[in-house]
């Protein structure tokens, strides 16, 4: 690693656990094709705890736990287990009862309808099956406020059974879709998500520090969620954690690991699915799944902020066009940061951002412990750091 890059990456880590509108802590990385090309830590794992965020500390990683489900659906395919296209109800009935929400009554009571198309898992892969999340979406916070719709953090089997926002197909929004998509691996594979991810995703990979249920070690080093009230200060949560041990293995947002963990699983990607200890995908597998799986009429849309307290407005790159693949964002445009045109990434709710630049050979994970998503000085430290990827032209050289 080169001067220019460690000392630009260091100092954006500095310049962020520092002044009025600081992070806690982060953790951030980046790997080329072969090897880890910086690694930063600065900051606590809790405000005033005195306990320093180290490169090993342990983050609920989030919404960045979609990627690998969609890993393990894809591998189902590759074996010829599991049809795309083929309506999702057969492998899992339950998601069959789901229905439509065409709003509510003058008592306030649901109005819901059967659904005038199947949901396919292709379309749980790509957003479009219908589900939200209740902190981005109106109706279900009102479904929540007035109805007890449980919140998906309970990991819980009745968070699956929310109504359908729209028909299957009819547009694209951000929700509980990779959750089913766990369900769906589970049910072709006859294990719980964690199992089938450890034998099949991080075995090959040498993935260790990641799991559903952390273990003794991973909860000795894990990093303190914490609010970013009204005035910017920062309030410790200590006991916001999800189940220890879950009723469900949700595979939109499950997941503890450190970060050197998920750099593992980015250079699968940058290797055409290739790991160390072997193969996770095919190469044409990935070729496929890295492209915009969306229909013209589907458009990836910014992510309001329903619930304040959770999460902030929120969009990657205003204006870009952007589309949603199997399963990633992917930047159509090239983004002010250097990321090019067809690059893929996303983000976790507690301010955990990546991105997966096949082309130049790189990509790099961003790591806080902060609510709501889209904080202004996590995000924007995270937009730094990877222009500075990007500037130093050291990462696409070690590529």
């Amino acid at each position: 690693m080169g001067n220019n890059l460690k000392s630009a990456c260091d100092g954006i880590l500095q310049k962020v656990v520092t002044g009025k509108d600081r992070v806690p802590g982060v953790v951030a990385m980046i790997t080329s094709r072969s090897a880890n090309i910086y690694e930063g830590a600065a900051g606590e794992r809790s405000l005033g705890s005195g306990q320093a965020m180290a490169t090993d500390t342990v983050f609920a990683i989030f919404s960045t736990t979609k990627a690998i489900t969609g890993t393990a659906v894809l591998q189902c395919v590759e074996e010829g287990k599991l049809d795309l296209d083929a309506p999702a109800k057969s492998y899992v009935p339950d998601i069959g009862e789901l229905r439509v929400l065409d709003g509510f009554d003058a008592g306030g009571k649901p109005k819901l309808r059967a659904p005038k198309r199947d949901i396919t898992t292709r379309m749980l892969m790509l957003h479009t099956a219908g589900l939200g999340y209740d902190f981005f979406n109106a109706d279900y916070l009102r479904l929540a406020q007035e109805h007890g719709q449980p919140s998906v953090i309970t990991c819980s089997k009745a968070s699956l059974m929310t109504p359908l926002l729209f028909d299957p197909g009819d547009k694209w929004e951000y929700g509980s879709n990779l959750d089913w998509c766990g369900q769906i691996v589970e049910s072709i594979r006859g294990k719980r998500l964690g199992e089938v991810m450890t034998e099949r995703i991080f075995a090959p990979l040498g993935m260790e520090d990641i799991s559903f249920s952390p273990t003794p070690s991973m909860r000795a080093r894990l990093a303190v969620i914490h609010q970013r009230e009204a005035g910017g200060a920062l309030t410790p949560l200590p006991d916001l954690r999800l189940p220890p041990e879950p009723e469900v293995h949700m595979g939109g947002h499950g997941l503890y690991a450190s970060i050197g963990e998920y750099m593992k699983f980015i250079r699968m990607w940058l290797n055409d699915g290739a790991g160390p200890r072997g193969r996770v995908l095919k190469k044409e597998t990935v070729e496929t799944a890295v492209r915009n799986g969306l229909q013209a009429h589907q458009k990836v849309v910014m992510l309001p902020g329903i619930i304040p307290t959770l999460s902030n407005d929120a969009e990657f790159f205003p204006g870009l066009k952007k589309s949603w693949s199997h399963t990633f964002m992917v930047n159509d445009e090239e983004a002010p940061t250097g990321r090019p045109a067809g690059a893929i990434g996303w983000a976790g709710l507690a301010n955990t951002f990546y991105w997966i630049d096949r082309k130049n050979g790189f990509g790099g994970y961003w790591a806080t412990q902060i609510l709501p998503f889209g904080d202004p000085t996590s995000f924007v430290g995270y937009m730094d750091f990877e222009t500075a990827a990007y500037a130093s032209g050291e990462a696409r050289a070690a590529a």
